[in-house]
């Protein structure tokens, strides 16, 4: 099946194969041609250009595009979309003047939501997150990354990643699964860290492995959670079954977590809210990709990542949603792409690159994803009418998408 879009008033992030992430000043750069074509081919993008050389197909399913801007799906890198419940009441709490960290002290947190989850069926935790999964798919998302760790767990853990592997099944977005055991240590091994750590090494990991329910390994590294040799021994145990790690750092502190995880290659890092000038030195030249979580920073009122700072030292940046239960309840990547731009001065083609083709970086699937290339998936954004792509940002609270296309078809 051929679908031709015509007369494109925007076409952007088109590149060549082989790019696989922008970096520093290059990320001011976003690639687009105006008064544009561009042709699908089932699954697959397979041509695009100017209208003047546009082809005449007879048996194409044609959409008139006119004023309209088109753009790859995004990609976003980092979400633990598969939770069950909520926590309003944390909300309300932090309203309140009560912090995270005293919120987690409480028993609140992401010990809440383990509560919740273990005691929740798997039917009902897929059935829920279902609903998140087609909502983000909507609003523009073509490739999502869903992390575990709300069971804690034996059973919990791998409940989470079976409804995970269950979403990826049944729907046609790219869906990557990251195993989280080491989110928070439970309660019965508050003072036995390191009992913890070998339930998840020796029990969890073999399991995980034996069912292929894991593409990535992640630890909150954090002052109060994971020391820097916890998380290290996590990620080493990770490398053993081919899980290369993602990892939540200087969300709080800076402990000297980037080195660590930039040590043992990991893919990305990710919250970045406090970046020393160290920590961007040892990212400069290397494979690991940071990535920023600006909604969380909206929603619990913490520092937003230093975008500029790094962008400035020659780093690339990736955006994601952080969708979660307690500190981001929204995976709405539009509005993270905005609130970049309005909180971190990012300008509207940094934050587009971040949000698709370093966020198709950051989960492994640059080949496939995060731009317009021939032979890329025809993951598609069809706005409404608009006057630019300058106009995604500026309208923050406006939903301006017409139209979402994965993998050929419309959603």
């Amino acid at each position: 099946m051929q679908t031709l879009i015509v007369n494109i008033k925007e076409l952007i992030q088109i590149r060549e194969k082989g790019i696989h992430m922008v970096s520093g000043s290059e990320m001011a750069t976003l690639p687009m041609l105006k008064n544009a074509f561009l042709l699908l081919e089932n699954d697959v993008i397979v041509d695009f250009g100017e209208m003047k050389n546009c082809p005449t197909l007879s048996k194409a399913k044609i959409i008139d595009a006119t004023g309209k801007v088109v753009l790859p799906t995004w990609c976003d890198s980092h979400t633990h979309l598969v939770y069950a419940g909520n926590r309003v009441q944390e909300f309300v709490d932090r309203i309140n003047g009560l912090s995270y960290e005293e919120i987690a002290i409480r028993g609140g947190g992401i010990l809440n939501s383990a509560q919740k989850l273990n005691a929740t069926s798997e039917e009902e935790i897929y059935e829920q997150s279902k609903v998140r999964l087609e909502e983000v798919m909507k609003l523009g998302t073509g490739a999502i990354e869903i992390k575990s760790g709300y069971g804690l767990t034996v059973e919990g853990e791998l409940k989470m990643l079976r409804v995970i592997r269950r979403l990826a099944e049944n729907y046609p977005i790219k869906i990557k699964a990251t195993f989280l055991g080491a989110h928070a240590f439970p309660k019965e091994y508050k003072e036995n860290h390191s009992g913890y750590i070998d339930l998840i090494i020796n029990e969890m990991l073999p399991k995980i492995a034996k069912e292929n329910l894991a593409d990535y390994i992640d630890a909150f590294l954090e002052t109060g959670y994971f020391s820097v040799q916890e998380t290290e021994r996590i990620m080493e145990a990770g490398k053993k079954y081919s899980l290369q790690a993602k990892i939540h750092v200087n969300q709080f502190t800076a402990i000297n977590g980037i080195a660590a995880c930039v040590k043992h290659n990991a893919l990305s890092v990710d919250h970045l809210e406090i970046v020393t000038d160290e920590d961007i030195e040892v990212l400069k030249n290397t494979q690991t990709m940071p990535v920023a979580l600006p909604s969380c920073s909206y929603f619990i009122s913490i520092p937003y990542t230093p975008a500029r700072k790094m962008m400035e030292a020659g780093l690339p940046l990736a955006l994601a949603t952080d969708y979660n239960p307690g500190t981001t309840p929204s995976g709405n990547m539009n509005f993270v792409v905005a609130t970049a731009c309005i909180k971190m001065k990012m300008t509207p083609e940094e934050a587009i690159n971040a949000a698709t083709i370093n966020g198709a970086y950051a989960m492994g699937i640059s080949d496939t994803h995060g731009s317009i290339t021939k032979g890329k998936k025809a993951n598609i954004i069809i706005t409404k009418p608009i006057h630019s792509f300058y106009q995604l940002p500026y309208e923050f609270g406006s939903n301006l998408i017409e139209d979402v296309f994965i993998e050929g078809n419309k959603f």
